[in-house]
């Protein structure tokens, strides 16, 4: 820390730091336009303009100048104020104003400095852009307008796209009076490089940039703002809820720096996609199914008949016919409500949620080895990784925000291996990219292990101090050599050997995967091997180095952490532990039931066996979301009794006896565990439309209906009950998370959470090495299907689309599902690029545009999961991991036709 003087005030600041940034600090404040934290200082807007005390006062520019010790700066005199009143009259003079009309009235830096240093907007006359220019960039696509004559070409918006976005999809275009933004070759930005994240219009000083959807909708000033968590994937983006009050209506999102891990970033979807919030499709009221039609009925209708026949079903065949599926979706409290119900008022332990889908094998594998099952470090850690290992795992689209982080961290010099069938954004820039066989994974990790071992690469004393069974996984993977695997993986042998290399020498290496892993019929055995490779190499329970799985929907985590599972109860606690039953019994008041319970995927099974008679299910849409819809729609109507609380009309909502208007996150308090473990607060911005209600008070009544009564006044009460229950989260209450939320464990109320787990000693004491023997797809190519065929998530879209969908701006960008194929394949198949194809497999067809390539294997196809018009899951697999019942959607035998209209 250095010393210096600004304004006769005594000020530290860190060498390196500019003068801007040590008044920042300090809380002083500089006149400025063109400087935003985050960025490179260019000094292009000149209002940062301060004097310096050497011998004689001298202007610099504190936005690119460095502090010195001993340093004097004075911000404020009569000369700046004439420097800078100079500069904001030669910028008015190119600026059409229109405060007035404007969206950024009182919300304009440009406004307020103008105000501030007295300026004449009419002293230089007025010079500007022909408002008859041809249509620019943004003429055409949904999102984002330019209006180039409120552009002060402070560069902002084109720095924060090449510097924080690393896209580099907008540029300065001519010289003077005629320079402004635009693309490449003046491409409209939804077919450009652009993404859509909305960054530009967060750092446009002075609204030259904003979203159409907005205009008019409100000044910025007079919109009401609610802190939020995003409802999207499970990174835990904080952002602010923009809403008009008079209209009940979200007009717009914004963040900033510092706000949350996000750092004031956010993707396409988090600053555009909440459409859905106002939808005019959006559930308003009850619905029976009455002589095979669904009618509007009343809330007291609703819950009555609901409350009834799941209670008839489970006294006449057994609590057993009847089963519980919560949501992602929805709250801690929801979830926690949920699983509570299933086993209070249901007396049965047949309670699942969407982690089946998606991650039951990372809580499943990473548990086993390590004593818990979720994100070993925190995101804000990713920028300090010397080696990032992402396998089976698409962040700057899946999770974009943790992409963010990956790429400073790829600035700063960190080297980055990418295991990956299909040649993404961070595959083509990765220093080794490893293409493997779809569903080889183990076959790749166990050689990459073996020739760590061979080499002495391993980290000894680390296994000797905090690890178990070395010599039985040792033996396992000799049989496993590089030459064997990359003919198997069809990979290069010297790539194989350099990753391996590379990650186990790191300082420090972390792993980073999602349903690449995950979704296999060895999903759980894959993510236990991720787990021996890291105890192999000691790159765990240290800051940035661990292994990371990224959650895919806004509350996985929290879902898990409130056990709307079988086989345990709130906090990963065990049913089975009579301490544990006993705890419950006791705050619950019943006796807990000892059915084994099942998941979602077994519910899908026993209804068309009969033995599952009712099907509770919130906010999951397993239509679309199960594998093999055909068969999952036929046993979902041999139900005698099917009731959905959703926000749309879902593909599994058309088929339900009776549904109920739920409000979205929005609409409700409460709250949303993150993938890193952060909990964090949701807060109601608007009122549900028409009848809607949280879904916690429907759970509730519902819950009292069927003789099991749960009365709450609001979700702190819910989320003040769990914490007693659950040792994760016993030290965490509203209060504490107001602003910033907390990582578990967080045990005691002054405890400040956990940035990253295992520090010292593994939770379960030692890590455990557990052999795992290698297991190929269960359906493998053949001469009928001679393709392998993946599913997975875009940047655009969420899940099945229920949401995003709504969003012009993500349609507009995404409209129609597609499939990409190789570019020698697509020659056998003699199918052009943007030509309609049939994708068929045992299961089923659907038709989707061709996207060719060379982004995916010759033996292989990829296609999204989004489109209701086109469900990717008619065609995958109904085959299961047989520890977590996790589908295999990554891998299963396709064929292509051309052709299909």
């Amino acid at each position: 820390m250095i010393r210096l003087t600004i304004n006769g005030q005594e000020v530290q600041a860190e060498s390196g730091q500019t003068i801007m940034e040590a008044a920042l600090c300090n809380g002083i404040d500089i006149p400025h336009l063109c400087h935003e934290e985050r960025l490179t200082p260019v000094g292009a807007c000149r209002m940062c303009q301060v004097l310096l005390s050497e011998g004689d006062y001298k202007p610099v520019l504190a936005c690119s100048t460095k502090v010195s010790d001993g340093l004097t700066v004075i911000t404020e005199s009569d000369e700046l104020t004439s420097r800078r009143r100079a500069v904001l009259e030669l910028l008015l003079s190119e600026h059409r104003i229109a405060c007035t009309t404007c969206d950024s009235d009182g919300a304009c830096k440009l406004q307020d400095y103008a105000y501030r240093y007295g300026a004449d907007e009419s002293l230089f006359g007025s010079h500007q852009h022909d408002r008859k220019m041809p249509a620019n960039y943004t003429s055409e696509n949904r999102g984002i307008e330019y209006d180039i004559e409120k552009c002060i070409r402070c560069s902002r918006c084109v720095r924060f796209c090449e510097e924080i976005q690393r896209v580099s999809a907008i540029a300065f275009d001519g010289r003077g009076i005629d320079m402004k933004v635009n693309t490449a070759h003046g491409r409209t930005l939804h077919i450009s490089d652009c993404e859509l994240c909305g960054g530009c219009i967060r750092v446009c000083p002075t609204g030259a940039l904003s979203e159409k959807a907005a205009k008019g909708s409100g000044r910025k000033k007079d919109l009401v703002k609610t802190k939020t968590t995003c409802t999207y994937c499970g990174v835990g983006c904080q952002l602010e809820l923009n809403v008009d009050p008079k209209a009940n209506k979200v007009v717009r999102v914004t963040t900033k720096p510092g706000m949350g891990l996000n750092d004031g970033n956010l993707c396409v979807k988090g600053h555009f996609a909440y459409d859905f919030i106002s939808s005019p499709e959006r559930l308003t009221k009850p619905f029976i199914r009455k002589e095979g039609i669904l009618k509007e009925a009343t809330w007291h209708e609703a819950i009555d008949l609901v409350g009834k026949r799941m209670r008839e079903i489970r006294d006449k065949y057994g609590p057993n016919s009847i089963a519980f599926l919560s949501s992602c979706r929805c709250s801690n409290e929801e979830n926690y409500l949920m699983q509570k119900l299933a086993r209070t008022a249901g007396r049965t332990n047949n309670i699942d949620q969407c982690a089946t889908t998606c991650h039951a094998p990372t809580v499943a594998g990473l548990s086993s080895a390590f004593g818990s099952g979720a994100m070993t470090n925190s995101v804000v850690e990713i920028k300090n990784c010397k080696v990032i290992f992402v396998i089976g795992s698409n962040p700057t689209e899946a999770h974009p925000i943790v992409g963010l982080e990956m790429k400073k961290a790829m600035a700063r010099g960190a080297k980055l291996i990418v295991c990956d069938p299909r040649k993404t954004w961070m595959a083509k820039r990765a220093d080794i990219h490893i293409q493997h066989r779809p569903g080889s994974d183990n076959m790749l990790i166990n050689a990459m292990m073996n020739y760590i071992v061979e080499e002495k690469l391993y980290n000894k004393d680390f296994i000797d101090a905090r690890c178990e069974e070395f010599e039985a996984f040792r033996k396992n993977i000799e049989s496993y050599s590089i030459k064997k695997a990359a003919k198997y993986c069809g990979v290069s042998e010297e790539d194989m050997k350099s990753a391996a290399r590379m990650y186990a020498l790191g300082e420090p290496s972390s792993i980073f995967y999602t349903l690449g892993i995950t979704e296999h019929s060895c999903g759980t055995d894959n993510v236990k091997n991720l787990a021996n490779l890291a105890m192999l190499c000691g790159q765990i329970g240290k800051w940035a180095s661990g292994v990371n799985p990224l959650r895919g929907q806004n509350n996985v985590q929290g879902g898990c952490d409130m056990c709307a599972m079988p086989h345990v109860l709130p906090g990963y606690q065990k049913w089975t532990d009579p301490v544990v039953r006993e705890k419950f019994e006791k705050a619950w008041g019943v006796s807990l039931p000892m059915d084994e319970g099942g998941r979602v995927t077994h519910f899908i099974e026993r209804a068309g066996t009969g033995e599952l008679r009712g099907f509770y299910v919130m906010g999951e849409d397993p239509v679309m979301s199960e594998p093999n819809q055909h068969k999952v729609i036929k046993y979902l109507k041999k139900l005698d009794f099917l009731v959905c609380q959703e926000i749309f009309m879902s593909e599994t909502a058309k088929l339900a006896d009776v549904i109920l208007p739920g409000a979205c996150f929005a609409e409700k308090d409460g709250t949303f565990t993150a993938s890193e473990r952060r909990v964090q607060r949701i807060r109601k911005a608007v009122t549900p439309p028409g009848d809607a209600r949280p879904d916690w008070q429907i759970t509730s009544d519902i819950s009292t209906r069927m003789g099991y009564p749960m009365k709450y006044s609001h979700p702190g009460e819910v989320f003040d009950e769990m914490v007693l229950l659950n040792p994760l989260y016993a030290g965490i209450d509203y209060k504490r998370i107001d602003e910033d939320g907390l990582q578990w464990p967080c045990p005691t109320k002054d405890h400040p959470g956990t940035i990253f787990l295992h520090e010292g000693t593994f939770k379960r004491g030692k890590g455990l090495f557990q052999p795992i023997v290698f297991r190929p797809q269960k359906e493998e190519p053949d001469k009928e299907y001679p393709l392998i065929l993946s599913t997975g998530r875009t940047l655009y879209h969420y899940n099945v689309g229920n949401m995003t969908r709504k969003s012009g701006i993500s349609d507009q960008k995404q409209k129609e599902c597609f499939v990409e194929i190789n570019t020698v394949t697509a020659a056998k198949y003699s199918i052009s690029d943007k030509e309609q194809v049939k994708v068929i497999t045992r299961r089923g067809s659907i038709s989707a545009l061709a996207r060719v390539s060379k982004r995916v294997r010759e033996d292989s196809i990829w296609m999204p999961f989004h489109f209701v018009e086109a469900p990717a899951n008619i065609l995958t697999n109904d085959v299961f991991d047989p520890v977590t019942a996790t589908a295999e959607y990554k891998c299963c035998a396709a064929e292509l036709e051309k052709g299909v209209s």
